[in-house]
Order: C-alpha cells, then structure tokens, then sequence
C-alpha cells in the first residue's frame, strides 16, 4: 500500500496524507457504487414493477450519496470531529451562495414529506399541465398534456420544472383527494328547436354515460371529506339552459375521471349526432344572418300597431 502512495506521489507530486485521502475517497465511491449495484440487481430479477424499479433506483441513489458525503466530509474535513458542526458550516455557505438550488432542494425534501404529487399523478403548476414522470434533487418532470392539443391529451413534450417552483406557484392535483372533475358539453339549439325534448334526450345521454359512477364517486367524496374542507353536493349528472345569441344553449354537466375525458366527450357528442338526427323538430344552431319580418312572422301581440 505505501509503495502504491509512493508512486501517485510520484507522478502527481501530492503529499502523503492527500493521497490517503484521495484513495479512501476513490475506494468508497466504489464500494457504495457495488453495493448499490448489487442491490438493484437484486431486485430487478424479483420484481419487473417499473414504480417499484424506480423507487428503489431513486432511493438507493439518494442514500448512496448521503452516505458518501458524510464520510468523505469526515475524511477530508478531520479537524471537524462533530458531523453537525461540519454540515452546519457547509450548510451556511451554500444556503448564501447557492439560494436557488437550495430553494429547489427544499422543494423536493417539501414533495417527499408532504406528498402534494407522487409519480404518476396528473398536476397544473402555473399554466403548465402534466403527468409526473420523474423526481429528483432539484427539479421534477411532466409529460405535458393539453397546450395545443384538446381535451387534455398529450403533446409528447418532456419537460422540466423546477422543485422550488411549489413554493411560488400554484399546484393543482387532479388525483389527491377527490379524483374526478366536472366536465361540460356544450349544446346549442335554434329558438324554433323543441328545446325541452332535446333536454331530455342530453339528460338522458348522460346517465347512460356517467350515473354509473355517482355511487363510486359519493365514496371517494367521503373519503376526501376527511382530509379536507369538502362539503356533499349533488353528484349525479344534469343538464343546464341558457340562451344565447342564436339559440338556447343546453350544458351537459357530468362527472369523470381526467384521463377519460376525450373519449367520454367523443362517445357522448356520437350519441347526441344519432338522437338529433332521428328528431325532425330540433336542429343544431350556429351564427348566421337573417332578415326577419316581425309583421309575418312575429307573435299577434308582439306585431306592430297600424
């Protein structure tokens, strides 16, 4: 061993005692990498789980550079017998010179303890929206959805953010607590239309499509009920009126899960172009321009006075 330090000696020109150090530092990088190594290897023929796989993988890397910086800190750092005194001082000049990735690292000590999203949950952080796909140290990353594409499909972009981004943005998550949200189909039908029947042909597309899953939802409410300030409410879908401009407006209000919504949407709209389609008395309305002659066509009472 002392001919080995005698030669790095030799051909760098670095003392005796850096040299021990520099190959205590280099032999427990090594060991910590084997047993990680090892770990994972382990594990990947026990299980083919890719969240358990990832876990793990994230896992055994934290505690592997943890281990590694204390003991190569205690190695190098000698006069500092007292590890918290040694993290303290580290602490207080990183915490100056580095606020930003400190911000991030508290970021992620603040995701792992509070949980506000886990891998695999869909979150809006500012106006970005995404599926969590990755956690690290310093920043986290989504899948984005929506931007471009409608009904909160995916564009295929990977994109990273920042962990310190909770502590100054907004974070919306679709799957913590109550994991369903309301969405609307917008109707429009002209004023000549039988609005009442097309009310309830959509009202009736609509408990075929989701009261099946008011019971489920009324539980997961329950549920959330616990955790947070949530109060009951009427779960089961319906159907709005309004009017606008050209036609009265019919709002189908119903209740699904986020990543169903486009193909919900799409089979509902298929039912709605069917049952329209077989009723002679209602019609789609859309903007137009129309002359009307209020003396033919207006109501006896509404009709000008000779």
């Amino acid at each position: 061993m002392n001919k080995i330090f005698e030669w790095i000696h030799g051909i760098t020109g670095l003392s005796s005692p850096i040299a021990n150090r520099l190959f205590a530092s280099l032999a427990v990088i090594i060991l910590l990498w084997f047993l990680r190594f090892i770990v994972l290897r382990i594990l990947w023929h026990k299980s083919e789980n890719s969240q358990t796989r990832y876990r793990w993988r994230k896992g055994t890397a934290y505690v592997a550079v943890t281990l590694g910086f204390l003991i190569i800190g205690r190695a190098w750092f000698v006069g500092f017998q007292s590890v918290a005194t040694f993290l303290g001082l580290i602490g207080a000049g990183l915490a100056i010179a580095l606020q930003d990735p400190i911000r991030c690292m508290a970021g992620w000590l603040f995701i792992l303890w509070r949980r506000p999203f886990i891998l695999g949950d869909r979150i809006q952080v500012g106006e970005l929206t995404g599926d969590v796909i990755d956690i690290r140290l310093f920043k986290f990353t989504v899948l984005e959805i929506g931007n471009w594409v409608d009904a909160d499909q995916t564009t295929g972009r990977i994109i990273d953010i920042p962990n310190g981004a909770i502590f100054t943005d907004k974070i919306a998550n679709y799957n913590v607590g109550f994991e369903f949200i309301w969405n609307e189909v917008a109707v429009l039908v002209t004023f000549e239309s039988d609005w009442q029947k097309a009310k309830t042909i959509l009202r009736n597309i609509a408990e075929e499509h989701a009261a099946h899953l008011t019971e489920s939802v009324e539980e997961r409410l329950k549920e959330a009920s616990k955790r947070f300030m949530i109060s009951t409410y009427d779960l089961a879908p319906t159907v709005y009126t309004s009017v606008k401009d050209c036609g009265v407006l019919l709002t189908l209000r119903y209740l699904i899960s986020p990543r169903q919504r486009r193909r919900s949407d799409e089979a509902i709209w298929e039912d709605i172009l069917k049952a329209f389609a077989d009723c002679p008395d209602i019609d789609f309305a859309y903007p137009t321009v129309r002359y009307y002659d209020n003396p033919s066509e207006g109501k006896p009472g509404a009709k000008p006075q000779e």
